[in-house]
């Protein structure tokens, strides 16, 4: 039996990240992974596949569209989808390719196949050959992530009603989409959809879009989509989907109840989230449970079990690729008798859809539940200087700052570019910056980071741009 210091199950975000660290810290690891490439969902059918697509769409719908003739550029666009869905798959495959290089560099050890936990300090580990190995630790962190969370009466059939990993490769551009679930995944992948040709349709139990978001910013964001086209159906229930080949027929009806109606799509994407991935993992060998929603506990990335570690999607958090990869250093470093911490406040949150969402902190709605006393600052990005020049002045920023000590609180931005942006009040809130800070702080000219200045300065009531 091979003996490690550290055995990590699972590849993705979480769970290379954790195998790294412990490399770095010269501990023995050994990764177990039975993709045939590293990177789990994130990088192999998730988040970069989804933003290969998301980028090419939308130069395709800048040619196709008014904003090249705008700009003077005269072309005549013709999609290729074929080519498209190839360097998506291209540059998946440099990426995991990437970590492959990474774990020789830090002497990790990838153990190709299926990890099942098998009594203390063990784990089972079936190969694709069917073979099977027992491999021992001291530490065993679980970072098995997430998989697409089914909906009742709705099945995946994989050619037309879909999960995400499907809808990343459907072989033609539908006429007619309907998504189930207005979240993240679903109004990336419907804006992907729609900007290459589809009538897009978005089905949504609540009578909201993006559940948790400050309301005033999905509000502000359903709006920018209505207008490039997507259709939503607030307050409905899908209870049941059954294709006949070419197309698919739902059934929806309130969602407090009424008269039931139709619906006909060519595909269905089923989006309405994500569950832990735990099953087969064995965690009646040790004595884990899971809790209704299917997650395992933890106490600082400890579960209840000695020497089991959790982090990312299969615990508590949200389901973030840099929430698991935070998680990662903050587990492995309590392993190798460091100090491990994680701020879940200082954690954002992006939908990379045009124009981007960027989140990080509280809500109003947030603070208001708490009775806590805030001060707001706002400022357009059509007062933006760059932002304007480029055609991109949809959207704002909004900064929360507590009310006596103007300490920054939460930051909602919806406009270009902002998924990158949110990485400063990120750093604002781990260093308990206040708006003054970043208002005092110089920003150069002309970017679109300077509404970010601006909206701090709303603040006290002195933004100077608007």
């Amino acid at each position: 039996m091979k003996n490690y210091d550290v055995l990590v199950i699972g590849g993705g975000p979480g769970g290379y990240n954790a195998a790294i660290r412990a490399g770095q810290l010269g501990l023995k690891v050994g990764c177990i992974e039975g993709r045939e490439t590293l990177g789990g969902t994130c990088l192999n059918v998730g988040c970069m596949p989804s933003k290969a697509l998301l980028h090419a769409s939308e130069y395709f719908e800048a040619a196709v569209g008014k904003e090249f003739a705008t700009l003077g550029i005269e072309v005549k666009p013709k999609l290729n989808l074929e080519q498209m869905m190839k360097q998506k798959t291209e540059s998946v495959d440099a990426l995991t390719k990437g970590i492959e290089f990474l774990f020789r560099k830090n002497k990790v050890d990838w153990i190709k196949g299926w990890g099942r936990l098998a009594g203390e300090g063990k784990v089972d580990i079936t190969a694709a050959d069917g073979t099977n190995e027992t491999f021992s630790a001291k530490d065993i962190v679980i970072a098995t992530g997430s998989e697409p969370t089914p909906l009742p009466g709705v099945p995946f059939d994989g050619n037309r009603i879909l999960d995400s990993t499907g809808a990343l490769s459907i072989s033609e551009v539908p006429k007619r989409l309907v998504v189930i679930g207005a979240g993240v995944i679903g109004l990336e992948l419907g804006s992907v959809w729609r900007r290459l040709g589809s009538e897009v349709t978005v089905v949504e139990y609540l009578d909201r879009i993006c559940p948790g978001m400050d309301t005033e910013t999905a509000k502000t964001f359903q709006r920018s989509l209505s207008k490039q086209g997507i259709k939503f159906k607030l307050a409905t229930k899908v209870t049941e989907a059954r294709s006949d080949g070419d197309s698919v027929q739902l059934r929806l009806e309130p969602a407090a109840g009424g008269e039931k109606q139709t619906l006909e799509a060519d595909y269905v994407l089923v989006a309405i989230g994500r569950r832990p991935y735990t099953e087969g993992l064995g965690l009646e060998t040790v004595g884990l449970q899971t809790d209704n929603r299917g997650m395992l506990s933890n106490t600082k990335h400890r579960s209840p079990v000695d020497g089991i570690w959790v982090i990312g999607d299969v615990t508590s958090g949200p389901m973030l690729a840099h929430k698991a990869e935070d998680e990662a250093v903050a587990c492995i470093e309590l392993i190798a008798g460091k100090s491990g911490e994680v701020n879940y406040n200082a954690i954002p949150s992006v939908i990379y859809t045009r124009p981007e969402v960027a989140t990080v902190g509280k809500t109003e709605e947030q603070l208001q539940s708490e009775e806590r006393e805030y001060k707001v600052g706002k400022f357009p990005f059509s007062a933006n200087s760059r932002a304007k020049i480029n055609h991109e002045g949809e959207g704002f920023v909004k900064v929360l700052a507590d009310a006596r000590s103007e300490t920054i609180l939460g930051v909602h931005m919806i406009g270009p570019n902002v998924g990158d942006m949110i990485a400063e009040y990120a750093v604002a809130i781990e260093f308990a910056a206040t708006a003054e800070d970043i208002a005092l702080t110089s920003h150069p000219h002309p970017t679109r980071s300077e509404a970010l200045r601006q909206a701090a300065m709303d603040v006290d009531g002195w933004a100077m741009q608007a």
